[in-house]
């Protein structure tokens, strides 16, 4: 009996054809998740392909609702049924046929957890391997790894237990040690708070006089109630004749249980409440009126126990060669790099090398300026997605499908240059990698292209071009035609009417720097990743008076948010319902006294069945309008709330303008939404809904009407087709010549090129960026091609 090498098994195989090796292709028909219009494409296996068109084409409702949807509900499948109880439910995506799926893995752009607690370090499991090796080679030797974290707290206790012995019962006394390593003064959080009483009440009137300044705190209700029964002071009298025992039960008494009008409660001191009520939160997630409260009446100040390190004493005593864990967590993650290879120490060799070969990933994929001790919170987009790459770069799988939602997001030209080799590379180990993307660099490395399209919203959802980049330049569609546009530098500049100065900016790596920005004029601040742009421009100009920002982060919203609740557009559209109906206008909410008491306003009712996936159906009773039949007999202009809400923002602009209809407050927010190119979103249209770079554009036309001499954009072509990028930069051209002063943080080499005045900061990242390397005219720039963004601008230009 012989046996075949593997070799001669290959040769057989490939003259007979291995039924194994036909599954070649992703096959996806029927696709109709979200706007896609019944889809039917095949996609290559261990290939890159790159999708591509306007925001809003249903790209990522192809690739992440669809593809990678399925691919994870199947996995999950895989699970037992308890398992499963506990895990998210998938439904299965609106597709008639799904063949050829393989495990996906995606890399998408949310933020990552904005805990205050979560850093960089621990988001990626590098602080559990770095709190290991001190606790091994750490002098003086103080505990176990959990002396080293700043989420575990000492404690310690003593006390008889009792234990059932061998049928008899017998108390013994115990004791307890846990060392941890966090701060006691901060508890971890590495900065302290201090509330400005001032902020809190107004000490000249009484509390039943409406001393109280804190949003929510209204005597009408049960405040009322408990401040006027509790005992403690009088409520009638002013806070400034408070005696200091009033005084300190008005603002720090600890939980007392009291007794009002009968009832059990318990009272708290009003900083102790506003403490665990809001300053426990995540800022971001905080309502409006309440996020501007806590910014006027707290105070965060660098813990001085810890020096913001956010470790106890004991843990920062101990040390490797003259280093401690809050050093290291410091240092730059190169640095940091070089100081573990340095360390030779047989007993923990092979951990040591897992850290190395984490932190040199960080390094290869150009985050080696940030440092483990930085929040996760604070991580722009790009910088969050290419994190949670890093766990992938080493992975020894082969044939994954990997799914990257814009990866260029947040890149200077020269690092998405670094970030394609890093796609090539996970290509060449045999993954499939699907990439959603508009930039022409990442377009031109595709194996497969897939344009979608033509429009955006109900005008989408089609496959426009499926084939090569080249096929793709002939091919006529939109994205073909403008993949070789290269915007020229401007011939007319303006000029500044003023500069506004900064000086001494020192925030995270800036070094103490002097720039003088004009006004009036487009001026567009860039550099590479990390070079100090955004910590210069929000640590010092942002907070200024004047000043709107609009920076990265995500907007939040439920199913119940749209673009009309989230402009607060509704509320003039509601009162003017109202004025011509004359009844209430709340009852021309979907979240009020006008929703639907069936669906309760939601348009559907959800069936939970456990671990499997739940089950929308629309509400029969309002047929999906969210509101009560009366209700929609109520008009304005001929047309009741549910079919207003249903209206495209270029169709509201219409109808807002004239007759019974005219809603002044209303058309000002349309024609900012028409402005940012949102023109075919509905104004209903859930939030959940909206793609990432119409979240963007929504959120800016939001800001656009705040009051402010001075915009500031940070990114603002995220998500934004090549196509849409012209339309951006008309945009911003409009709000100059309209007085204002335009300040954009930005790589995109088109609005640099359209810029009036340029701020390069570099040269490099982190400690080798944080100064100004040029400051003039894109023109000056490209003619002295100075800097890295010079070169690259250059280039981009064709001079």
């Amino acid at each position: 009996m012989t046996t075949a090498t593997a070799d001669e098994q290959q040769a057989a195989d490939g003259r007979t054809g291995h039924a194994a090796d036909t599954h070649d292709l992703i096959r996806v028909q029927g696709a109709r998740e979200n706007n896609l219009d019944n889809v039917t494409i095949d996609i290559p296996k261990r290939r890159l392909s790159v999708f591509t068109g306007v925001s809003g084409s249903g790209k990522s409702s192809l690739v992440f609702d669809t593809i990678a949807a399925e691919s994870q509900r199947m996995i999950n499948e895989t699970y037992s049924a308890f398992l499963q109880g506990f895990m998210p439910t998938l439904a299965r995506p609106d597709v008639d046929v799904l063949e050829g799926l393989t495990t996906a893995i995606i890399v998408d752009q949310e933020r990552m957890g904005a805990n205050p607690r979560s850093t960089v370090g621990t988001a990626t499991d590098v602080n559990a391997m770095l709190r290991i090796v001190f606790s091994r080679l750490g002098r003086p030797h103080i505990g176990s790894p959990q002396a080293f974290s700043f989420n575990v707290a000492s404690i310690s206790g003593a006390g008889a237990v009792t234990i059932d012995r061998g049928g008899t019962t017998v108390k013994e006394r115990r004791s307890f040690t846990i060392t941890g390593g966090m701060c006691p003064r901060c508890e971890g959080m590495g900065s302290v708070t201090d509330i400005d009483l001032t902020q809190l009440y107004d000490e000249t009137k009484s509390l039943n006089g409406g001393a109280l300044t804190i949003p929510g705190y209204s005597m009408e209700g049960w405040y009322g109630r408990i401040f006027g029964g509790c005992g403690y002071f009088d409520a009638d009298t002013p806070i400034q004749d408070f005696t200091e025992r009033e005084l300190q039960d008005l603002l720090y008494k600890e939980p007392t249980k009291i007794k009002v009008d009968g009832i059990n409660i318990t009272y708290e001191g009003l900083v102790p409440k506003i403490q665990k009520s809001m300053l426990a939160k995540d800022r971001e997630s905080m309502q409006p009126h309440i996020r501007a409260f806590v910014d006027r009446a707290v105070t965060f100040t660098t813990c001085p126990e810890c020096d913001g390190t956010r470790l106890s004493e004991a843990a920062r005593s101990s040390t490797i060669d003259g280093v401690s864990i809050a050093d290291a967590c410091r240092m730059q993650i190169s640095d940091l790099a070089a100081w573990v290879r340095g360390l030779h120490e047989p007993s923990v060799a092979p951990l040591l090398k897992a850290l190395g070969e984490t932190l040199d990933s960080f390094v290869e994929i150009g985050l080696g300026y940030l440092s483990l001790d930085r929040p996760s919170g604070t991580l722009s987009g790009g910088e969050s997605q290419r994190t949670k790459m890093i766990r992938h770069l080493g992975s020894s799988l082969t044939d994954i499908t990997y799914v990257f939602d814009e990866p260029t997001i947040g890149l200077h030209p020269h690092d998405i240059q670094r970030m394609n080799d890093l796609l090539l590379r996970l290509r060449d180990k045999g993954n499939t990698v699907l990439v959603v993307d508009h930039k022409p660099e990442m377009i031109a490395i595709a194996d497969h292209v897939v344009d979608l399209g033509p429009g955006a919203g109900t005008a989408g959802g089609t496959v426009c071009f499926e084939g090569t980049v080249e096929g793709l330049r002939a091919s006529g569609t939109l994205t073909g035609r403008h993949l070789d546009d290269r915007a020229a530098l401007k011939d007319g500049l303006r000029s500044p009417k003023g500069v506004l100065e900064v000086r001494g900016a020192t925030a995270h790596n800036v070094r103490d720097v002097d720039v003088d920005i004009p006004l009036g004029v487009l001026c567009v601040v860039t550099g590479v990743a990390g070079s100090g742009k955004s910590s210069l421009i929000h640590g010092s100009v942002s907070g200024r008076d004047g000043v709107v920002a609009v920076d990265q982060t995500a907007i939040k919203g439920s199913r119940r948010s749209n673009p009309a609740t989230y402009t607060s557009m509704l509320e003039p559209i509601r009162k003017a319902f109202a004025k011509a109906n004359g009844v209430k206008p709340a009852l021309f909410s979907a979240n009020s006294e006008g929703a639907c008491p069936t669906c309760n306003g939601a348009g559907v009712i959800f069936t939970d069945l456990a671990m499997m996936a739940g089950v929308a159906t629309t509400c029969e009773v309002c047929g999906g309008k969210r509101f009560m039949a009366e209700v929609l007999e109520y008009t304005l202009g001929g047309k009741n709330i549910s079919e207003v809400l249903s209206m495209p923002v270029s169709e509201a602009v219409r109808f807002f303008a004239e007759g019974d209809a005219k809603v002044p407050a209303a058309l000002a927010v349309l024609r900012r939404l028409a402005d940012v190119g949102l023109g075919y979103v509905s104004l209903g249209q859930p939030l959940t809904t909206l793609s990432g770079g119409e979240r963007q554009r929504l959120k800016l036309a939001t800001h656009m009407g705040e009051k402010g001499g001075i915009l500031v954009l940070d990114e603002p072509t995220a998500g934004l087709h090549l196509a849409d990028v012209e339309n951006l930069l008309g945009l911003l051209d409009r709000l100059v010549d309209a007085g204002k002063s335009v300040i954009v943080i930005e790589h995109h080499q088109a609005v640099m090129a359209h810029a009036d005045w340029l701020v390069d900061v570099g040269p490099g990242a982190g400690h080798d960026g944080g100064t100004i390397v040029f400051a003039g005219t894109p023109a000056e720039l490209v003619a002295s091609r100075a800097t890295l963004t010079g070169r690259h601008l250059a280039a981009y230009v064709g001079a």
